[in-house]
């Protein structure tokens, strides 16, 4: 019996020594435990602190958002409004360079008719100079002809009379178709003749030409001065067209380069990895250059989109599409068939982007896919379970889930 009881004792004492060795063991974890607890502690203090930071960055970055929407919103009523400024100038331009062709046009057929005017007014003027003074002298040698006349008049009636009385002859009849053989009075005749006729030649001097010279002179005048007004609105007309493709050049290189960031960031989600990137084909000419897009799929080299298989493309082309998109974002937006070539893993890549973009805008999108069906609110079908009659359908998930 006593044996017995040491048996007892010893195999009591071996699992008392055993519990100790438990307990030890236990006070160990325990303390190691209590140390875990103690750095999941700071952790979580540390978490929480990164929390609160975040959550204020993130009310900071809505707070930004929302000022940059309303920049945006402003900048692109601007936009329309320049737009329209530069439509309205450039029809005023080209209505303003026909105006100014025209007028140059008259401009020139004026100057012209004033330039042929003050020929003929010379011309004229020198014909009738001419004239004058060949008639002056003619007067004068014809009023020296009706001296001499009037004086041998004189002398021969004085003649005729002494005659008369002296010798008793009338010279008058006796010499009555005498001509004077020294002077050749038919000829001064038509010479006199002939100078009448070139007066009345001559016509009425046009005493209106200066005149018209004058009004023609005012005007060119005013067709300088409009030139010069229309020069000048084509001059304020090019600066501000200047000054609308100066800002629209830096708006575009701000949108591109927040989609080009985008378009990144999108791309390794939707693939799970890679790069892509959009380059401009000019950068020297931002308004016109054209948009060259690159992507390298995981796994592949880099290449251009026009080498993608039809999936890849998609995947591409969506990935593009939602970082114009989350630039500026919508209240809605229509989407057709754009998962058609997409295989399963790409498709389900494809719909945890269009979540993360319900928050802020609503998709209507045609699809085949379950698997995009699957993250719809709301479904619209037409199916025909009597041949040759469809009906149309509408099912509200969340509400199909809780019948």
């Amino acid at each position: 019996e006593n044996k017995q009881r040491e048996d007892r004792v010893s195999r009591h004492q071996d699992r008392i020594d055993a519990v100790v060795g438990r307990r030890t063991e236990i006070q160990e974890e325990i303390t190691q435990s209590k140390v875990a607890f103690g750095q999941l502690t700071e952790k979580r203090a540390a978490a929480a602190e990164n929390i609160n930071a975040q959550r204020r960055k993130i009310h900071e970055l809505e707070m930004s958002l929302g000022q940059a929407e309303s920049d945006i919103a402003q900048c692109r009523s601007r936009i329309e409004e320049a737009e329209q400024a530069v439509a309205v100038g450039t029809e005023t331009l080209r209505a303003l360079g026909d105006r100014v062709e025209k007028l140059e046009g008259e401009t020139a057929a004026l100057r012209t008719r004033r330039d042929q005017l003050r020929l003929n007014l010379d011309g004229l003027a020198h014909t009738v100079r001419a004239a004058r003074a060949e008639l002056a002298e003619v007067e004068a040698r014809l009023h020296e002809h009706q001296m001499a006349v009037a004086q041998t008049s004189v002398r021969r009636d004085d003649l005729v009379a002494r005659v008369l009385d002296e010798l008793g002859v009338n010279l008058s009849e006796k010499y009555l178709e005498y001509q004077h053989e020294e002077q050749d009075w038919t000829v001064v005749e038509a010479e006199i003749a002939d100078l009448r006729a070139k007066i009345d030649r001559l016509g009425n001097v046009n005493l209106d030409a200066i005149n018209e010279l004058a009004e023609l002179e005012e005007r060119h005048r005013f067709l300088s001065e409009q030139q010069a007004d229309l020069n000048r609105s084509i001059g304020q007309l090019n600066e501000l067209i200047e000054v609308l493709n100066r800002e629209s050049r830096e708006r575009f290189r701000t949108a591109f380069e927040e989609i080009r960031d985008n378009f990144r960031n999108l791309f390794r989600k939707l693939f799970g990895g890679g790069k892509a990137d959009i380059i401009l084909e000019d950068p020297e000419n931002l308004l016109d250059s054209g948009i060259e897009i690159v992507a390298q799929p995981p796994g592949k080299e880099l290449r251009t989109i026009s080498l993608m298989s039809g999936g890849e493309k998609s995947m591409t082309a969506i990935a593009l599409l939602m970082s114009i998109f989350k630039t500026k974002p919508a209240p809605f937006a229509i989407l057709d068939e754009v998962d058609a070539a997409l295989d399963e893993a790409n498709n389900e890549r494809f719909n945890r982007i269009v979540r993360e973009f319900v928050s802020e805008s609503q998709f209507i999108i045609i699809t085949h896919s379950k698997r995009t069906m699957s993250i719809a609110d709301r479904l619209y079908g037409v199916t025909m379970q009597e041949p040759g009659v469809s009906t149309r359908v509408s099912v509200r998930l969340d509400q199909a889930e809780v019948a």
